[in-house]
């Protein structure tokens, strides 16, 4: 049975990827910032079902705790990490702090790539490995109050593209997804005013949101045999918003 992280899976995209996983038989590795109900839910629902499952707790805006993450993942023998977890601020460009730069520049990008450090051991081990990074429409089409946000999506698949050559000669793949509008409790309550709802709904050439499991699918493409002749890919799942 193979091992899948998937950072920031208590909730919205990362949940429906850890389902879909787990589905498949992948033992999951349910990533939190903190102990919240929605993470024992994830949880619960993989296990009720039949499937084998861990949660992990660790607050990536903080290096100390990714690398103590990093320690402990170290004896779980990673074969798949999908790196979701992210935390976004919309505040105009004029007003961004440091710390609010920071803190998404250490979750977005810096724990990203500690964590593929501390997984990738076992992989080249095993010559097999898959490394998913969830990237962002807002590479393409950034938003103007989310300037870090969109950087260090950009930035992530940079790296993603730069490490695909590098492992690929060790049988693992690396690749980005960059979702558009997704519905999730992140964007509920902005996307509950219906003036703003259209507008965005407006700008999406499919003419509506995407769902969480709009992109598990691919991750789980990704994650198979299937893909194993995909790597070095950004996969855009927007409903066409990035080529508009």
């Amino acid at each position: 049975m193979k091992t899948a992280l998937i950072t920031g899976s208590s909730r919205g995209i990362g949940k429906a990827i850890a389902l879909r996983l787990a589905k498949e038989g992948y033992k999951i590795i349910v990533h939190g910032a903190n102990e919240s109900p929605k993470l024992k839910e994830t949880a619960d629902i993989i296990t009720n079902s039949g499937g084998v499952c861990e949660t992990i707790i660790s607050d990536l805006t903080d290096l100390s705790k990714t690398k103590e993450l990093c320690e402990k993942i170290k004896d779980k023998n990673i074969d798949v990490l999908v790196l979701n977890a992210s935390i976004q601020y919309r505040t105009p460009w004029q007003n961004i702090t440091p710390e609010e730069c920071m803190e998404q520049i250490n979750c977005n990008f810096i724990s990203g790539m500690m964590l593929i450090q501390a997984a990738s051991d076992n992989m080249i081990k095993n010559k097999w490995g898959r490394i998913i990074t969830i990237g962002s429409v807002q590479e393409a089409k950034p938003h103007p109050d989310m300037l870090v946000y969109s950087a260090t999506k950009a930035a992530q698949t940079n790296m993603m593209t730069s490490l695909s050559l590098q492992l690929a000669k060790n049988g693992i793949t690396v690749n980005n997804v960059a979702p558009g509008v997704i519905y999730t409790d992140r964007n509920s309550e902005v996307l509950s005013n219906l003036d703003y709802a259209k507008k965005v709904t407006d700008s999406i050439p499919v003419g509506f949101l995407g769902e969480p499991e709009d992109c598990a699918g691919i991750v789980s493409l990704l994650c198979s045999g299937e893909g194993r002749y995909i790597t070095g890919q950004n996969i855009f799942v927007d409903g066409g918003k990035s080529i508009q």
